[in-house]
């Protein structure tokens, strides 16, 4: 399996970023042709965690109500993931599946996600860090969806060439496989636990600054790649970087780095609301930190988050003019300069 992505693309509209995701990421980096492991939304305010994970609706057939559940798009995409791990041979490369959410920042992330944020934290196998619990009903959608039929009763199931067997017993290595938990009581399916694998990656676009958004916390932010998409890189590329050693940052000088840089921070607390949200962890990025990773994911976190009621401490640390500094595509191009001031700075 590829490294996982999990990546928002930012800029301002109209800058190709969903274009970028469908012609270069998913089948460039991520190597992905079949239509069936490509699974898009498009988040907006009536969005909802049931549209995302799952939910149960009503329908009338011949003047009775039965409620179906239907698995949202996370649900879906998930399962499709777990399947393409099942259903690869020894020595076969697993296919990837992609998760594609257009306009991330016009629903509200933090209701939409819900558990599912758990999630996004992920280990160097890919695979998520910890692992949430889910229902009875969202877990038996999963089990289907991966291909486990249902032997009669709800704690028993069969999958593949092994008929009418305890899946929770003799399926144990198949679950395992998937990191897939599953909890019985008196035969019956009372939930389980699940994690992202490393053959599911997520990709998101939002538009820098939109009026009609939701507050996307820092806790959410950190869990995401950022990449900045700019109108006019045609013409006018970032400068290559200069510090660290091919463009990285190593443990001493990543640590510098932070502590110099949330020295900084607070040395601005006047014009800082919520500042002990605004500080900065050691493992904001992990390693190894990249030029890439300073300019669109904590350049943009500064940008965004903790400066973005006042620019004029970034004016003066960058020692450059107001009209120099006015988007934030003219900070990104200062990162070098950004990194040699933090790295000198002193309260």
């Amino acid at each position: 399996m590829k490294t996982p992505i999990q990546k928002i693309l930012f800029g301002s509209p109209g800058t190709g970023k969903s274009h970028t995701i469908d012609k270069v990421i998913i089948p460039n980096d991520l190597g992905i042709t079949s239509p069936e492991n490509i699974i898009k939304t498009v988040f907006h305010p009536e969005y909802t965690y049931g549209d995302f994970m799952g939910k149960l609706v009503p329908i009338t057939k011949s003047g009775k109500v039965e409620y179906n559940f239907y698995e949202g798009h996370f649900l879906k995409s998930l399962a499709q993931a777990y399947r393409n791990i099942l259903v690869a041979k020894d020595n076969e490369e697993i296919k990837n599946v992609a998760l594609v959410i257009d306009e991330i920042n016009r629903g509200n992330s933090s209701a939409i996600f819900g558990t599912i944020f758990q999630l996004l934290d992920r280990s160097p196998n890919g695979w998520s860090d910890y692992g949430i619990n889910v229902s009875a009903l969202e877990l038996d959608r999963i089990l289907t969806l991966v291909g486990f039929e249902d032997g009669g009763n709800i704690g028993f199931y069969k999958y593949g060439k092994v008929k009418n067997a305890k899946a929770i017993e003799e399926y144990q290595e198949i679950l395992d496989k998937i990191h897939l938990s599953v909890n019985i009581v008196s035969s019956s399916m009372v939930g389980g636990s699940i994690r992202i694998p490393p053959n599911l990656s997520l990709l998101a676009t939002m538009n820098t600054s939109d009026n009609s958004i939701y507050f996307m916390d820092s806790a959410f932010k950190r869990r995401w790649d950022w990449e900045f998409v700019n109108w006019d890189w045609d013409d006018s590329k970032p400068p290559a970087a200069t510090y660290g050693t091919k463009g990285t940052l190593d443990e001493d000088k990543w640590k510098k780095l932070i502590k110099n840089l949330n020295g900084f921070i607070k040395s601005h607390h006047t014009s800082i609301r919520g500042i002990e949200d605004k500080q900065i962890g050691y493992y904001f990025i992990k390693q190894p930190v990249t030029a890439e990773q300073i300019q669109n994911k904590l350049m943009f976190f500064l940008w965004d988050s903790v400066f973005n009621r006042d620019k004029k401490p970034l004016v003066e640390l960058l020692e450059v003019t107001r009209d120099e500094l006015v988007t934030f595509g003219d900070f990104t191009k200062l990162h070098n300069e950004f990194i040699t001031n933090i790295m000198n700075f002193k309260r």
